[in-house]
């Protein structure tokens, strides 16, 4: 009886579902016809509005969500609250999985323990999954900001030191690079033409890109402004010195390549060849006790 239940659960939640997704559909036909164009809105802003009163977050914590977002990339351009509605709804959707499957596969518990305890287990990792995503997202944007700086500021370097002027520079560096170093300058570039300084759009995006190399790249241009010191030298040698620390820095990789490859040395190899060695000699010794 308990199966049917849930089964009954799962399809009267499809059902409702299907339900809304249907009247959005026949509002947005029903306009169209009317000659009145609205746009249709997304399935997670659907989402966000439908969990309004779970997904609301303190500004503190909606402040550092949105940072972590933006480090991210913006993806799917999530809110901070949106971002929260899928969270709970993946822990929802997979503690209904969890309960279907501490039922139906057997676990050795009784069906009583056993469809709350894989309830709780998936919901907790659907819960948890959407912030480890977003925390490789963030990993990966950095890494590519990190490869693609030293070029970039070689070629701002070229530009500059050719007569042209530092947005142009920056222009220059979105059309070369099509990734999230390109992205964050593209950023910068419109929030100058919306009329923000130049050097305060060039400090918000360091802090929130969070790379210390860019970090140390705009400060450096924000003092060359200040001080009236020609911008071409010093990005100079903020490319030298960029290049120097990725040199070190892969220097340093492989001088611990040696000491990573221990543990599987020991733990794959060595076992493996310890039984092709004394594999043979121990069948002969047990051979001769019988």
């Amino acid at each position: 009886m308990f199966q049917i239940a849930v089964a009954a659960g799962v399809i009267c939640g499809a059902i409702v579902v299907a339900y809304f997704i249907a009247i959005d559909q026949f509002r947005a036909a029903t306009a169209n016809g009317g000659h009145v164009t609205t746009p249709a809105r997304p399935f997670v802003k659907q989402l966000e509005s439908l969990l309004r009163p779970v997904s609301h977050l303190p500004a503190r914590t909606a402040g550092q969500l949105r940072q972590k977002l933006s480090q991210a990339g913006n993806p799917g351009n999530l809110t901070p609250a949106g971002f929260q509605a899928v969270r709970y709804s993946l822990a929802a959707l997979l503690a209904i999985a969890g309960l279907a499957l501490g039922l139906l596969v057997p676990l050795g518990l009784p069906d009583i323990v056993a469809a709350p305890l894989s309830g709780g287990v998936l919901a907790v990792a659907g819960f948890l999954a959407p912030s480890v995503w977003l925390g490789q997202l963030i990993s990966q944007r950095k890494r590519q900001i990190q490869r693609s700086l030293a070029e970039a500021t070689d070629l701002l370097t070229l530009v500059v030191e050719s007569g042209m002027s530092l947005d142009e520079g920056l222009l220059s560096i979105t059309e070369r690079f099509h990734n999230a170093l390109g992205d964050e300058i593209g950023k910068v570039l419109r929030e100058i033409r919306l009329g923000r300084p130049r050097m305060a759009a060039l400090e918000h995006m360091a802090d929130t890109a969070g790379v210390a190399d860019l970090h140390h790249l705009v400060e450096s241009i924000v003092q060359s402004d200040q001080m009236g010191v020609p911008i071409a030298r010093l990005l100079r040698v903020q490319a030298t010195e960029m290049r120097r620390r990725q040199r070190q820095g892969a220097q340093e990789r492989a001088a611990q390549a040696s000491s990573r490859m221990v543990f599987p040395m020991v733990g794959c190899i060595f076992p493996v060849l310890w039984v092709v060695l004394l594999g043979p000699a121990i069948i002969q010794v047990l051979q001769s006790l019988k």
